[in-house]
């Protein structure tokens, strides 16, 4: 079972790095209810292992991309994001170490799997991942905007998807007409 959800996390993170055309340096968030993944309603039944096997698949894929993860934590942590320190730049960091039932068991896999984690109260990525319902969309850049994958589950839990793209300001895409006089 944990293989099969490496895979189907290693699936969903090259899939939404292609849909989003993400590039070295940009940042991929991923909320993730291990929970969810394992059958259980969202914050009943985190899962440590359930946790490690979604954070290795997906950095198998980032990694040598050079995409940033920014691991979401669950509420008990306000939705902390865990983080490599070199890609929270200026941000202020928070001083809070994640753990399975309290931050959650993906940001607690993220935490202890990167080199030097760091937390932040928010981000500003460039795409990512729901897995399991988890509200990523706080995390995200303007203007957000959903993307299919062909997977639509990592284990038992529903996984949404999302990119962004730059503002439209004014002008006739955003349906003013310029030329008013």
């Amino acid at each position: 079972m944990l293989e099969q959800i490496r895979q189907e996390a290693r699936q969903a993170a090259q899939q939404i790095c292609q849909a989003a055309k993400l590039q070295k340096g940009q940042i991929l968030v991923v909320g993730c209810s291990t929970s969810e993944v394992g059958g259980h309603n969202v914050g009943s039944y985190s899962s440590p292992e359930i946790g490690q096997a979604i954070y290795e698949g997906i950095q198998e894929v980032l990694q040598p991309k050079g995409i940033w993860l920014a691991a979401q934590c669950c509420e008990h942590l306000n939705r902390a994001i865990i983080v490599e320190a070199e890609a929270a730049g200026q941000a202020e960091i928070c001083n809070v170490v994640p753990q399975p039932k309290a931050g959650g068991s993906f940001a607690t896999a993220a935490y202890h799997g990167f080199q030097h984690p760091v937390a932040l109260e928010s981000i500003r990525a460039d795409a990512g991942l729901d897995i399991g319902g988890t509200l990523i969309g706080m995390h995200l850049k303007r203007v957000a905007v959903p993307v299919r994958l062909e997977q639509k589950n990592v284990g038992q839990a529903i996984l949404l998807a999302a990119r962004v793209r730059p503002k439209y300001i004014g002008g006739e895409r955003a349906g003013y007409d310029v030329n008013l006089k």
